[in-house]
């Protein structure tokens, strides 16, 4: 009798695509700069302040910047 796992149940090809293409593709995926600690700070305030539902960078004004 042979062994049920997780990997014959379910093809992983789909989900890895659908993985990738949401981190490639989307608002919200960008690459971090970890050039020094406050840069990492200040991209994650700006992708979070910038998402789906937040500022555009034309309509934020001067007190948010």
């Amino acid at each position: 009798v042979e062994a049920i796992t997780p990997q014959t149940l379910i093809n992983i090809r789909p989900v890895v695509a659908a993985i990738k293409e949401f981190f490639g593709t989307s608002q919200l995926s960008q690459f971090m700069d970890q050039n020094n600690p406050l840069s990492g700070l200040t991209h994650k305030r700006r992708l979070l302040a910038l998402g789906p539902g937040g500022l555009s960078r034309e309509r934020a004004g001067l007190e948010v910047r």
